[in-house]
């Protein structure tokens, strides 16, 4: 118990210390690179006029050389980088990858000070690791969802847009300008790298892979063949627009339909935490023997895997892909 004690005290300690060493780190990298700029531009006249210059976009993992290298050979940490982008977080996979770590040693830590038990500090550091991740996934959750929402009526801009005879890159600014957020920024971004030389098919092929919604990739579908075949853009654009909005009429009649199975879910998963806790506080010594005792350590894990897998088979159930 004191080894296990000391282990998380030292991975704590040694985070909190990489963390402010990564800090410092990234202050002077942004010191450097203000340095580095202001001589770019004052030995600007000395640039050859043909020179080309490169356009880069910042896709660092971290701003620590050698953790950016390392973070770049597992493809599972690059998907972590991905998440954040499709969450709207600015946010590095490095520096998340550090604050999972410190929320996971964080609760072993509390949890091996609370109850004394290696089972159950050993189930918070997970737990504690996985809760930003899960913080993460519902933040992009709700920005699809606002996304969804919205995109109708970008479609709705971008084909009255093209029967007034604007071009068609010129309505993707348009979009940009006038819709709310999140749509306004990826619609920015799409915009900006077929103005930057991308050609349309490719810019269009990286909005899917930025924003992967069934109905992204019928609108990316429609105007490549449109593009590659002809046709009256603004009709196809009407048409989709019109799809759109029923498949979101037929959503919300399956959330009727399954709401019953949610407001379960809900109620199975908040009883059992509900009633230790009101137990706890009305009858103390009845609900003790499940925090110091072996047997209720046992129970008690037992109890959090099966609510967790009854979670994920509920969630299943009640999950229709329209």
């Amino acid at each position: 118990m004191p080894a296990l004690i000391a282990l998380l005290v030292f991975l704590f300690v040694a985070l909190a210390a990489f963390v402010a060493g990564s800090l410092i780190a990234q202050r002077n990298a942004r010191a450097r690179l203000i340095k580095d700029r202001l001589a770019t531009v004052q030995k600007a006249p000395e640039r050859d006029p043909n020179e080309e210059l490169a356009l880069l976009r910042d896709e660092q993992l971290s701003k620590i050389p050698a953790l950016d290298t390392l973070l770049r050979r597992s493809a599972r940490v690059s998907a972590i980088q991905e998440a954040l982008l499709q969450a709207g977080m600015k946010f590095r996979a490095g520096n998340f990858l550090l604050l999972c770590a410190f929320c996971g040693v964080a609760t072993g830590l509390a949890a091996i000070l609370y109850t004394g038990n290696v089972a159950i500090s050993w189930a918070a550091l997970i737990i504690g690791g996985f809760l930003p991740y899960s913080f993460v996934s519902y933040r992009r959750q709700k920005r699809f969802e606002k996304f969804e929402e919205l995109f109708p009526e970008a479609i709705d801009t971008l084909a009255r847009a093209v029967r007034a005879g604007h071009a068609f890159t010129t309505a993707l600014e348009m979009i940009a300008n006038e819709i709310a957020e999140p749509l306004a920024s990826e619609f920015r971004q799409l915009y900006e790298e077929q103005k930057f030389g991308m050609p349309v098919r490719d810019a269009l092929m990286n909005l899917t892979e930025r924003v992967p919604l069934v109905d992204v990739k019928f609108f990316v579908t429609a105007v490549m063949l449109q593009r590659e075949t002809g046709g009256n853009l603004a009709e196809i654009l009407d048409n989709l627009s019109y799809v759109i909005r029923e498949r979101f009429k037929i959503q919300r009649q399956v959330r009727v339909h399954t709401a019953q199975g949610r407001l379960t879910m809900v109620l199975l998963m908040a009883m059992p935490p509900t009633v230790v806790a009101i137990l706890s506080v009305f009858s103390p010594e009845f609900v003790r023997p499940l925090f110091y005792d072996p047997i209720g350590h046992a129970l008690l894990v037992m109890s959090i895997a099966l609510q967790t897998v009854g979670y994920f088979v509920i969630r299943k159930i009640i999950k229709i892909q329209v």
